[in-house]
């Protein structure tokens, strides 16, 4: 009976792959609830340009971890692994079947690798030098910084999030260590069912274009405007795709055009980076359908037709 471990389901993908809908469905088939892998859904108050499910969603399914924190707050990978576990043991003791669904690969990682991260405290003063360097010399000069540390750290830290970069540079910094070796895998904590939605280079593309192009008609740039007026622009939640663009066109630097355009870029990039991200697991059945998802759930789950 000790080598006995919880069942847990994830489901993995890039941006405006389908997740949400898709673990909407299996979760309510299969007598499930959703525990939010997003580091951005996390923020209250950012609604349109995170994607986030709709109230009527939630309610037909719980779901946890989002709108957890406010915008200006800072939400680690190792907060996220103890919130996450927390939500996870409460739903198996109800006797539900947690789902853990993202595109998030290092929170997805921390659960089911059951990473050891590094408590690595805030070091304002630090943080201050290293945001002073990229005022002066720009957000590439802080990446080749960290790359030049730690190689590893370019697969999983985002080139154009300086938050991460900072947080990566202060932990090598802090550590004298590189902050992807200090990542390590411990003993399995569930038996987990990988799921990824597989997804051709032309649909994920539509996909991707049409989301943005309903998120700037539902009121983008006002919900940006509104964030400005509250939090100051080096909060984590404006440095993030779809709001640094639209921070950038109030600021007069591009006109709306240029940033519609480069929210798309950008986010067709942020999804080619989960795809290279989650390929790498191995464990991953990927799916073309819903009809896939359930028949690998049902065996899983030992559920009979």
């Amino acid at each position: 009976m000790s080598n006995y471990k919880p069942k847990l389901i994830t489901l993995v993908g890039p941006t405006a792959s389908g997740k949400t809908n898709l673990a909407l469905k299996l979760a309510y088939q299969f007598n499930g609830e959703i525990i939010s892998a997003d580091s951005r859904t996390i923020y209250q108050e950012m609604n349109i340009g995170t994607a986030k499910p709709t109230m009527e969603q939630r309610l037909k399914v719980p779901h946890y971890l989002i709108d957890i924190i406010a915008p200006d707050q800072e939400f680690t990978v190792a907060e996220f692994k103890k919130e996450a576990l927390k939500c996870i043991d409460r739903i198996i003791k109800r006797y539900r079947i947690p789902f853990l669904v993202g595109g998030t690969g290092l929170y997805i990682s921390s659960i089911i690798d059951n990473l050891e991260i590094p408590r690595v405290p805030p070091d304002e003063k630090l943080r201050l030098q290293l945001e002073e360097k990229i005022n002066k010399h720009g957000l590439d000069y802080l990446w080749k910084k960290l790359v030049k540390l730690d190689p590893e750290a370019a697969d999983f830290v985002q080139k154009q999030n300086p938050r991460r970069i900072i947080r990566a540079l202060e932990v090598c910094l802090k550590t004298k260590k590189p902050f992807s070796k200090l990542r390590k895998k411990g003993k399995p904590l569930f038996n987990c069912l990988r799921l990824g939605i597989k997804i051709s280079k032309n649909n994920l593309s539509e996909n991707i274009n049409r989301r943005i192009n309903e998120m700037i008609k539902s009121g983008l740039v006002e919900e940006t405007k509104n964030l400005i007026k509250k939090y100051s622009s080096p909060s984590p939640c404006l440095n993030t795709i779809g709001y640094r663009e639209i921070v950038s066109y109030l600021k007069n630097e591009i006109n709306f055009e240029q940033a519609v355009e480069l929210i798309k870029k950008n986010t067709h990039q942020y999804a080619r980076r989960q795809i290279t991200w989650f390929k790498r697991d191995k464990q991953i059945h990927w799916i073309k359908n819903q009809k896939e998802a359930e028949k690998l759930i049902r065996n899983f789950l030992h559920i009979e037709n």
